[in-house]
């Protein structure tokens, strides 16, 4: 079983992390969803980031930090568009994380990172937020730092394809994502035992 915090992205929590956070349970894995948002959500980009303007990046972090306070060194941290950013800033301080997943958005590897650390990126093949210089240099740092690193680029798709709510979505490639999280927790699972 892992320990997955799963960060919602800039829409607030909704049903694509509550889903997402069910199918994971019923693997046999602990999953939080922290509402960093307080409730609030949008249905488009836009209003968004209106909200986290308003909420403001140091309460949001501040909020993911809370939650992972009383969470096993090991916690998978996982991120769904802003919820990657998220990851980012708080990974450097979780160097015992068994793995990382970034859903939707690219982010760049700490300096501390240790070799060996299982990481997965899923995102639209013509995603904004995963643009190909940040993933190439991405796949740099994860070269040069020995983590084990894997992209899965989804042609044809926007970038919320896994949001069933929105007109991004793509079941084929939503599926296929879930089935490789699937995956790739229960070798984090394994790895850590």
């Amino acid at each position: 079983m892992a320990h997955v915090a799963l960060f919602h992205s800039v829409l607030g929590l909704r049903s694509v992390e509550l889903f997402a956070a069910e199918r994971l349970r019923r693997a046999g894995h602990e999953v939080v969803t922290p509402d960093l948002f307080d409730g609030e959500t949008a249905s488009a980009l836009d209003g968004g980031f209106e909200l986290l303007d308003r909420i403001g990046w140091a309460a949001v972090v501040k909020g993911a930090r809370q939650t992972l306070a009383g969470m096993p060194d090991q916690t998978v941290l996982a991120g769904v568009s802003m919820g990657t950013g998220v990851v980012a800033d708080l990974w450097p301080e979780r160097s015992a994380t068994a793995g990382v997943l970034l859903l939707h958005a690219a982010a760049d590897l700490p300096a501390t990172v240790g070799p060996g650390l299982r990481v997965q990126l899923h995102a639209a093949e013509h995603d904004e937020f995963a643009p190909p210089d940040r993933v190439a240099a991405l796949c740099r740092s994860a070269e040069e730092s020995a983590v084990n690193l894997e992209v899965f680029r989804y042609p044809g798709v926007g970038h919320f394809y896994t949001d069933h709510e929105l007109p991004d979505h793509s079941p084929t490639a939503a599926e296929l994502t879930w089935r490789r999280v699937l995956t790739f927790l229960s070798e984090v699972d394994l790895q850590s035992q």
